[in-house]
């Protein structure tokens, strides 16, 4: 099956639930012969994209050329490339910065700072928790990066590393999956729990 295919919704995905599973069923063979961080998150980025404007809950609108989801991709801890900085992620520091990464969408800010109140990515980097945010002109310090989007849902990129000497097991944060929308609320649990097990994948899919 050619690769572009992989983004086609099959007739049978009617809910929230079946076109997750679907996606990730297909994010998995995009990411099962690629080690690439840059590889996996850029397939990943475009599959999703295009799979939610084939899909009838977030497809384009009948008044609007532009899709529900107006942007998807990933912010990536700059900091941990060279991945020997001595820096602890998930932590508000001024040095922090989360650096624009692969995605689909209108041209995005490059840097956000980990700071607290720095926005939703910043937000959710720093929680180590998925955000999701109905109306975003409501969230103190979101980052307008595109004047249509109305709510956000962010995720963090999460592995477990075992330290050499220790040997205990810390769990860094790489970055997060943001995804907007010019619709208020459009995302729910379903989105959650799909959008989660997309990113569990991407963690473990790719040599950082």
């Amino acid at each position: 099956m050619p690769h572009a295919d992989s983004s086609l919704l099959p007739d049978y995905v009617k809910t929230k639930r079946d076109f997750w599973e679907h996606v990730n069923l297909q994010a998995n063979g995009l990411m099962n012969d690629s080690l690439s961080w840059v590889t996996n998150l850029a397939n990943v980025s475009s599959l999703v994209y295009h799979s939610l404007m084939d899909f009838d809950q977030f497809g384009l609108q009948e008044r609007s050329p532009r899709p529900i989801v107006n942007w998807c991709g990933f912010y990536i801890d700059s900091c941990l490339f060279p991945p020997n900085s001595t820096l602890p992620t998930g932590v508000e520091d001024p040095n922090r910065i989360l650096t624009l990464g692969p995605f689909c969408g209108r041209p995005a800010c490059q840097l956000i700072k980990a700071k607290k109140g720095g926005g939703v990515c910043a937000d959710a980097y720093l929680s180590r928790e998925t955000l999701v945010v109905r109306d975003v002109d409501a969230y103190p310090g979101h980052i307008a990066c595109d004047g249509d989007t109305k709510s956000e849902i962010v995720i963090p990129i999460k592995i477990q590393i075992q330290d050499k000497d220790t040997q205990r097991t810390e769990e860094i944060v790489l970055g997060v999956m943001d995804l907007d929308s010019i619709v208020l609320g459009a995302f729910d649990e379903e989105d959650v729990n799909g959008l989660e097990q997309l990113v569990k994948s991407v963690s473990v899919s790719c040599k950082w």
